[in-house]
């Protein structure tokens, strides 16, 4: 079965396919190049550079996921030794151009790896709120210790007591009834309702339990 031919034409012995990049450098180049395409052309660089600073941050294992190419890496490298405001403004230009050769899946890649890392995975947060609802019912239910320590019986059984208690004392008078009500800012600067939540979640991770539905741990995040 033969292959529709692609449109385009020849210049100096070179086939130009339509709407390849090439056609569009000859057609501005005899159009001349307008104020509006360079505009564009800068808008879209200042855009690349700035994913590139802010790849230039972006935590190591999440860096090795996006497997870029071997010159990429390697001008982001040199871009974070240097010092000096022009140079790394030089360096910052040639890393421009080089995301210019990117994929739009490889852009996508790196903003996907970027929120991960602003806003952690999706694992992450549910692990999160499987502690917070952990952490809340262990303080509100006296018989949620019993069944905390029938999944986690390496817990070091001490140290929740003196937590638990503690964070019950702490909690505003005349809602020591309503624990799960009382979430507001007297119990999130309370000391052992936050070490209560680290307890808590390093035992989830060290067994991989993390949380059965999502969530969010906004009141860890303001401590």
């Amino acid at each position: 079965m033969s292959r529709k031919p692609k449109k385009g034409y020849f210049v100096k012995g070179q086939f130009v396919a339509e709407g390849s990049d090439l056609d569009l450098e000859l057609k501005a180049e005899l159009k001349g190049t307008s104020e509006s395409s360079k505009t564009d052309l800068k808008r879209e660089m200042d855009a690349l550079q700035e994913l590139g600073k802010e790849l230039m941050s972006l935590r190591a294992d999440l860096f090795k996921r996006l497997d870029l190419s071997e010159q990429l890496v390697e001008a982001l490298a040199e871009a974070r030794r240097i010092t000096n405001f022009e140079g790394k403004r030089r360096q910052m230009q040639y890393v421009g151009k080089l995301m210019r050769k990117l994929d739009e899946t490889q852009i996508e890649a790196i903003n996907q790896a970027l929120d991960e890392q602003r806003n952690g995975s999706a694992a992450e947060k549910m692990a999160l709120h499987a502690a917070e609802q952990w952490r809340d019912r262990l303080i509100a239910e006296e018989s949620a210790l019993s069944i905390w320590l029938e999944h986690f019986p390496d817990t070091d059984i001490q140290q929740l007591r003196a937590l638990i208690r503690q964070a019950r004392k702490d909690l505003p008078q005349g809602h020591e009834a309503r624990v799960q009500e009382s979430t507001g800012q007297a119990q999130r600067k309370s000391r052992a309702y936050r070490e209560l939540f680290q307890l808590v979640r390093e035992q989830l991770g060290s067994t991989g339990q993390g949380g059965q539905d999502g969530g969010e741990a906004e009141d860890e995040s303001h401590d």
